[in-house]
């Protein structure tokens, strides 16, 4: 399936209407032979809650693989990084054309993305249905 991003994952609970996935996510360098005596490498470790509705079949320590379309996948993407990065690039350039000094500048356009990124969390339960997750079986 090509139009879905997915990443491997372990079920760690199951119930009649959803699994939790443990999903291991690697930095790119953390499969370097030399991982371990460098201490850039990062192995983050995330639970995603996936509706199975009524499909059943799932063991816990199964290993899985979870889904998400490609194009809710880009519009992640496009709100967390696209839109903060122009919402920075406006302030940084605009505020001191109408007088801001450098100081007032750099502190306001961190203020404008951090209240950016306030608003996303507000939001989160409505965007949140616009991402469906679904689980293959491996």
């Amino acid at each position: 399936m090509a139009e879905a991003v997915s990443h491997k994952g372990r079920i760690i609970a199951s119930d009649k209407d959803s699994v939790s996935v443990e999903i291991v996510s690697e930095s790119a360098c953390a499969s370097c032979h030399a991982a371990g005596l460098c201490g850039v490498s990062e192995i983050k470790k995330k639970i995603v809650d996936v509706p199975v509705r009524g499909i059943g079949g799932f063991e816990i320590g199964q290993e899985v693989e979870v889904c998400l379309a490609r194009k809710a996948g880009m519009k992640a993407v496009l709100l967390s990084y696209a839109v903060p990065a122009l919402i920075l690039l406006i302030l940084i350039l605009s505020l001191p054309k109408i007088g801001f000094g450098e100081l007032a500048t750099g502190g306001l356009s961190i203020l404008g993305v951090a209240a950016y990124y306030l608003v996303l969390y507000l939001c989160r339960d409505r965007l949140a249905e616009g991402y469906e997750f679904y689980i293959r079986k491996r």
